[in-house]
């Protein structure tokens, strides 16, 4: 990581978090740089890892993908060997878009993201629920989208 992000590299941050497609020309002048500092320092925020990638956001609807549920999952135990299992085996489903281990109520929370109801349900049905470490499943179905936002708070 850079020695320290200083208000300049944050004023970037945020320019790439909205558009990370943005020419280097553009970012600078945005900024209130030259190109040259400006690519120079996106550069170290790369290979500082501060900057992890660069993706396009889909929309999930036009591409057939209209549903999304959040799914909280309980294992039969909550030992190291059926908590890496379990990890292993949903990273391997497209499906699952983000899984998180949790404290509280449930052993992990993950966003589902299918083309409808019924494939949810397959999906549950097929794979989910066969996974050898989990107990049981509850489905969240949320109602409508208030926020979603891919950006980070940078104070």
């Amino acid at each position: 990581m850079p020695e320290a992000i200083d208000a300049i590299d944050r004023r970037i941050l945020r320019a790439l978090q909205r558009n990370g497609r943005m020419s280097n020309v553009e970012l600078a002048n945005e900024v209130g740089l030259s190109p040259s500092p400006c690519l120079r320092r996106v550069r170290l925020l790369e290979e500082s890892g501060v900057i992890d990638q660069y993706v396009a956001v889909l929309n999930g609807p036009r591409i057939g993908l209209g549903l999304t549920v959040f799914v909280r999952v309980w294992f039969k135990t909550q030992d190291a060997e059926i908590t890496q299992q379990f990890a292993e085996t949903v990273r391997k489903f497209p499906e699952v878009v983000e899984c998180y281990l949790t404290t509280g109520e449930c052993d992990a929370i993950m966003r589902v993201v299918t083309a409808d109801l019924h494939a949810y349900w397959r999906f549950q049905a097929d794979h989910l629920t066969r996974i050898p470490s989990v107990q049981s499943v509850k489905t969240d179905v949320p109602m409508e989208t208030i926020k979603r936002s891919y950006e980070l708070p940078l104070l």
